[in-house]
């Protein structure tokens, strides 16, 4: 298994995470372990790519804040939301397959 996939399947995951915190309601979630996990996976994402930031340079480092507001949240989680995602599309475009056995 290389980083690469590891780095796509904890993104994943973090993503549902994110739904079941969320379907316990807007009043009671936070969002600040969430941007944090993420910053932590960019810089390891950052990793792969030293010789061509171009396409990393998009993405920088979220706050990690905690709206008191639920549509606050509810903006704050689209936005990580976006970012993973987009962050996952870069990683699984950039995968080298792995030879079949």
């Amino acid at each position: 298994m290389t980083q690469h996939h590891s780095l796509i399947t904890m993104l994943h995951q973090l993503l549902k995470e994110m739904d079941v915190v969320q379907s316990q309601g807007a009043g009671y979630y936070t969002c600040a372990p969430f941007a944090k996990r993420f910053n932590k996976l960019m810089l390891k994402a950052q990793v792969l790519f030293p010789d061509t930031g171009d396409l990393m340079d998009t993405f920088e480092s979220l706050k990690e804040e905690d709206p008191k507001d639920p549509a606050d949240k509810s903006k704050v989680l689209l936005e990580i939301r976006i970012e993973v995602g987009q962050l996952i599309a870069l990683l699984e475009s950039t995968q080298q397959k792995e030879p079949k056995v």
